[in-house]
């Protein structure tokens, strides 16, 4: 599907403009049907990288989340920051964003985004596809898996990647919002967090590991006193320019994430079949 393809690097930034990707990996391992678990009685492990690692299904626990992103891409001579709001059902497994694209980006208007396990739907007011119409990617099209390509994290990919956590130390504690949280940082490995998640949800991890230029992916993260996952921070680089090593051609990706309402109900659904733009349906003799 050459077309939906090229539309989707209209909404990669990086790659075509100087900007990049989007974590698009669900939770799985929180995602399976029914209502979810209470997450009242988790509780916060003393131990970093215990606490750490189990903020993703601590967090699923809780059923949704919804969420603030903040994606800034910089290479060595543009710089852009795009922002996002939206939110997760981890019971469905999906997740609906709207990102706001700044200026001198690639494409204009915003862009919708749903996410499930392996696949991404996208909507750009500013693209070349019908009004209304959705296109639809498997996630392993994509050199990075989605895990940054759009210009926003969804949120159960960011937290899904904290199961790759390699490292973990206390910072300190803050207080936001009223609510004391426990601040880490450390380091992650995609790879290590693709194993750990497991099945489709899986895909987005592994096709970053493989593009991302730095192994060892930095992270700060804020957990509340159960666990949950309140704020992430995790800085990704890549080359700009394929087999390029030089300076210049180097990309990096700051991915923020902040979550609440825990359990406050999402809306999002999966796009109906005649919503999804094809290269086949445009060209057919009907639509001529």
């Amino acid at each position: 599907m050459k077309k939906p393809i090229k539309s989707r690097r209209t909404v990669q930034p990086v790659r075509s403009a100087a900007a990049v990707a989007v974590l698009a990996a669900a939770l799985s391992a929180c995602g399976a049907a029914g209502h979810p678990r209470s997450s009242s009685a988790d509780q916060l492990s003393a131990d970093p990288l215990t606490a750490v690692r189990s903020a993703a299904d601590i967090t699923g626990r809780t059923g949704s989340v919804h969420a603030t992103t903040q994606l800034t891409t910089e290479s060595a001579d543009k710089k852009a920051a795009f922002t996002g709001t939206g939110g997760y059902d981890y019971v469905k497994r999906i997740g609906r964003l709207e990102i706001t694209v700044p200026p001198g980006a690639a494409t204009t208007g915003t862009i919708q985004e749903i996410v499930l396990p392996g696949t991404v739907y996208l909507q750009n007011t500013g693209a070349k596809i019908p009004a209304g119409k959705w296109v639809k990617l498997d996630v392993r099209q994509l050199p990075d898996g989605n895990l940054v390509s759009s210009g926003a994290t969804d949120p159960a990919g960011a937290a899904g990647a904290l199961r790759g956590v390699q490292s973990a130390e206390l910072v300190g504690t803050e207080t936001v919002g009223g609510v004391e949280l426990k601040h880490y940082k450390g380091s992650l490995d995609l790879a290590k967090a693709a194993e750990a998640t497991g099945g489709r949800g899986a895909d987005s991890l592994r096709m970053g590991a493989q593009t991302f230029t730095t192994k060892d992916v930095p992270y700060e993260a804020w957990l509340d006193a159960q666990g949950r996952l309140h704020k992430v921070i995790e800085t990704f680089n890549f080359t700009g320019v394929a087999g390029s090593k030089a300076p210049k051609d180097q990309v990096k990706v700051v991915s923020t994430v902040s979550l609440g309402d825990f359990g406050k109900p999402v809306e999002a659904a999966e796009p109906a079949a005649g919503e999804i733009y094809s290269v086949q349906s445009s060209e057919s003799p009907s639509a001529k």
